[in-house]
């Protein structure tokens, strides 16, 4: 079955509404620029009320490795998603000699669908084993995610097709009900991820979208 990751979660209600419609991870992002910015208590608060089946991923942009370590123990994440500049390397270098093994996050790497020719993963065999995923955003350094924009799926079928071969990878950026079908037709990613396609205004969510974004997924499955 496709990953599905619902990203952006401010609150309990929504956090809540996109369990019951059967999505495998929560998003929360900690970035003061974006709209969907939460602090890691009330993260934390949302956090310890999610089943434990479902990935608690938190959302960083060009933060530290001490602040997102502490994100990480004080809000209880299972998963780091690093969008900006910060070094994966260095993180999962961190993460091997501070955690014991059984409490160490899991770490997606977002890269940017224009910069993917060039991308060191293409290159770093050891840094694609030791990442759980890769997303592959509309993104950019201005809008680091939550553009609400999708890139040329079918211009970047053959490189993304190649990189899931290797690592799995996560398709993000303008994703709704409607298209995200398409997506998983031309793609063929291991998962898929969506914030303004099922929100209400940014930073909250519409159940209803919630709702029929993870069945036009499930429905594009029985179709594949």
């Amino acid at each position: 079955m496709t990953w599905v990751k619902i990203c952006g979660v401010t609150n309990l209600e929504d956090a809540q509404a996109a369990v019951a419609a059967g999505v495998d991870a929560l998003g929360f992002v900690f970035y003061d620029k974006s709209p969907r910015n939460i602090d890691w208590q009330l993260a934390g608060k949302i956090v310890a009320q999610i089943p434990e089946r479902v990935e608690k991923v938190g959302v960083f942009v060009n933060d530290s490795v001490e602040r997102i370590d502490q994100y990480v123990h004080h809000a209880g994440l299972t998963v780091v998603q690093l969008c900006g500049k910060e070094s994966v390397v260095a993180f999962i270098k961190h993460l091997r000699s501070q955690r014991d093994k059984d409490h160490r996050p899991k770490v997606i790497s977002v890269i940017p669908s224009g910069t993917l020719p060039e991308h060191e993963l293409f290159v770093d065999k050891d840094l694609r084993t030791a990442l759980h995923a890769l997303l592959i955003d509309s993104a950019s350094d201005a809008e680091p995610g939550g553009t609400g924009k999708h890139f040329d799926w079918k211009k970047s079928k053959e490189v993304v097709e190649t990189l899931g071969l290797t690592i799995p990878t996560i398709v993000a950026g303008g994703l709704t009900a409607k298209n995200v079908g398409e997506a998983l037709a031309v793609l063929h990613p291991w998962g898929v991820d969506v914030a303004s396609g099922v929100e209400a205004k940014p930073g909250k969510k519409d159940p209803e979208k919630i709702r029929a974004f993870v069945s036009a997924v499930r429905k594009a499955e029985r179709l594949a």
